[in-house]
């Protein structure tokens, strides 16, 4: 393509100043045939305006004043040539340095004005101030171009980076919520298959009931499966309030764990990303006192702001008995909900007490 059009160039330059100037009658002389060739060179210098506008400009320019230093004829259809000439150098340079090069352009007309024995400077004026500015707003739509072009690239960039940082952070809360899930179904079915691997022969009747309560976690925890698998594929949220947590409360109860909640101003009407989150604190806090103290006593206090709709929550557990074992757990289920709870802009800590217990405090602000 830059080849059809470097061979345009040239046949332009053939029909516009080599054509005339036979037409005319080719000159006879060194001279005539020197000014002839600074005509043409100029000419054929602008074939690579693309490539090299600066030096295509200077040498076209140098060209062309060369050749009127000389004594000869200058076809007027060469004017056309002339005149693109300050239109590829205006191409050049961009910046502080186009204007300095519009001030060369400008001193370039003095020896031209008297060399061209023009007697005007209109004539002048009119071939090289249109063409250099138009070749100035081609530069800046092609500047202008380049810019949006970078700008779509680094838009192009953000989003990838916006949709893999949304992702891992969906698998971030995919995660969690399948670590809360499971991990507390799988704490009260351990619990309670140990309690009834004890009782199977000396008490069958609690056995029975440690079983049950085996079974309800295992449906509790199915329940709860196929409701995040639902929300995953996109059936809509019928929504999380604060009754949630009698409901894991009494659970937690039933499986034998020594659990008091209380309710501190109105429940009703908390937003219900808060209310998830409270939810899952009481949950996790729950697990973990069935897994490092199971037989420990646990107090949860909800403590509701009834201006900004936001709560507390606080979970304590007394120390494991002797006889308590505890079972090991992952340890990240804190971490991430904490992580959960600073994104909503709450905080969580978490630490022993001072008679040897477990605390959990959770400060969740209103949305």
């Amino acid at each position: 393509m830059r080849r059809l059009e470097q061979g345009a160039i040239a046949l332009a330059v053939a029909l516009l100043i080599a054509l005339p100037v036979a037409l005319h009658g080719w000159p006879g002389t060194f001279r005539g045939n020197v000014f002839v060739a600074f005509l043409l060179i100029g000419g054929l210098a602008l074939a690579w305006w693309r490539a090299h506008p600066r030096v295509s400009s200077v040498l076209a320019l140098g060209m062309f004043m060369a050749a009127l230093g000389i004594d000869g004829w200058f076809p007027d259809a060469g004017i056309a040539v002339f005149s693109a000439t300050f239109a590829v150098l205006a191409l050049g340079w961009s910046g502080r340095a186009a204007w300095m090069a519009a001030l060369g352009g400008a001193a370039y007309l003095v020896p031209f004005y008297h060399l061209a024995e023009l007697g005007t400077w209109v004539p002048a004026v009119m071939l090289t101030v249109p063409p250099f500015a138009a070749g100035t707003i081609l530069r800046l739509r092609r500047e202008t171009g380049a810019e949006l072009a970078i700008r779509a690239q680094e838009l192009e960039d953000e989003r990838e980076l916006f949709a893999e940082l949304a992702l891992q952070h969906e698998r971030t809360r995919i995660a969690s919520e399948l670590h809360d899930i499971v991990g507390h179904a799988i704490s009260v079915m351990v619990i309670q298959a140990i309690a009834g691997q004890r009782l199977v022969d000396s008490d069958p009747e609690r056995a029975k009931e440690a079983f049950a309560a085996i079974s309800e976690s295992a449906r509790q925890g199915r329940k709860d499966l196929e409701r995040l698998v639902e929300l995953l594929g996109g059936r809509p949220d019928a929504g999380t309030d604060l009754s949630l947590v009698d409901e894991v409360v009494t659970r937690a109860g039933r499986s034998g764990l020594n659990v008091t909640c209380r309710f501190e101003g109105d429940r009703d009407g908390v937003p219900e990303p808060v209310a998830h989150l409270a939810f899952r604190v009481v949950q996790e806090s729950l697990t973990n006192a069935l897994r490092y103290a199971p037989g420990a006593e646990v107090r949860i206090v909800i403590s509701v702001d009834d201006g900004g709709r936001g709560l507390a929550v606080r979970v304590e557990n007394d120390r494991p008995g002797p006889h308590d074992p505890p079972i090991d757990g992952t340890g990240s289920g804190l971490i991430g909900l904490r992580e959960r709870i600073q994104t909503l802009g709450g905080q969580l800590t978490a630490g022993t007490t001072e008679v040897g217990g477990w605390t959990v405090d959770a400060k969740l602000p209103g949305v």
